[in-house]
């Protein structure tokens, strides 16, 4: 099978109620479970890769593995780019073989955003690859005045920003945000803006980025053979489902596959510390992480839709 766009996925996506998972891999292992997940629950994927594991695995690595994948299976797959953070790293991408890319410039002034994005655009449409970009900043929720306005993405700056930029999807900031401690207090989205930025851009696919749900019992895991992840707070499942059945057609999982991963290495070493062959402890990662992406499948109603 040969790589996808994004596209006709996120189409089907919109018109279906549902969305496509997109799960970061940086080796192997990750890569293994991913692929057989959703080849046994038949659902398109989102593999992606960001400007970290790119550096670390080597985009020439990541591009064999994945080719390497799609010889195992019949499912649509996408190669994706995450947070790419310059045209330059686009473009390489691009050339590369990945067959979408985003262009994270939310960091930038409104009409700074505006013009790295579309020159990505411009570049990645001439070669048939799809763009997102990102408009808001990821921060977990404030109840401070006049901090969600400061952050969250606007509705009418959003519509200008697409209109502008012809990008292909957006990744919006609603509430979510990285890594395993989202929410300071009760975990809350903003359902009226995404809904709001759905009416003002009918059809058009949205992102979330920042919506692992980090699971108490994978936790648990790493916590009981020797973790310290004390306090996590993940996106409850029920608001990624209801997100999923809205215009997101996009949710991104990292920060779980990683605890699943690492949770399943403390544990075989705890049971064995004599061990020392790799593949007696990354096999039982590999399988945790595979079990991890068939809920997400399940979760974000894409498992059936390959």
């Amino acid at each position: 099978m040969p790589l996808v766009g994004t596209r006709e996925m996120f189409k089907k996506a919109y018109e279906g109620g549902y969305a496509i998972g997109a799960f970061n891999v940086n080796n192997m292992e990750l890569l293994q479970a991913i692929v057989d997940a959703g080849t046994e629950e038949r659902s398109p994927l989102i593999l992606q890769v960001s400007a970290g594991a790119r550096k670390y695995a080597r985009q020439e690595y990541l591009i064999h593995l994945v080719k390497a994948a799609m010889e195992t299976t019949d499912i649509p797959v996408a190669l994706h780019l995450d947070h790419g953070d310059s045209f330059e790293l686009c473009q390489a991408c691009v050339d590369g073989g990945f067959s979408s890319v985003m262009i994270d410039a939310s960091h930038f002034p409104f009409e700074e955003n505006v013009a790295l994005t579309k020159k990505v655009v411009d570049y990645t449409h001439a070669k048939g690859v799809p763009v997102e970009a990102e408009l808001g900043k990821l921060t977990s929720t404030s109840d401070e005045p006049g901090a969600r306005e400061a952050v969250y993405t606007d509705p009418d700056e959003a519509v200008k920003f697409v209109k502008q930029t012809g990008c292909d999807s957006l990744a919006i900031s609603i509430g979510t945000s990285h890594g395993a401690y989202k929410f300071k207090g009760e975990a809350t989205l903003d359902f009226p803006r995404l809904e709001k930025i759905q009416n003002l851009l009918p059809g058009y696919p949205i992102v979330l980025h920042g919506a692992s749900s980090v699971p108490a019992e994978l936790v648990e895991i790493c916590n009981k053979y020797g973790g310290k992840l004390p306090g996590t707070r993940g996106v409850p499942e029920e608001f990624l489902a209801r997100a999923a059945k809205m215009a997101v057609c996009k949710i991104n999982v990292d920060t779980d596959l990683r605890i699943a991963m690492t949770g399943a290495i403390r544990k075989a070493f705890a049971e064995n510390p004599s061990e020392f062959d790799p593949r007696k402890y990354l096999g039982p990662a590999r399988e945790a992480v595979k079990q991890v992406v068939k809920g997400k499948v399940k979760l974000f109603g894409c498992a059936g839709k390959a």
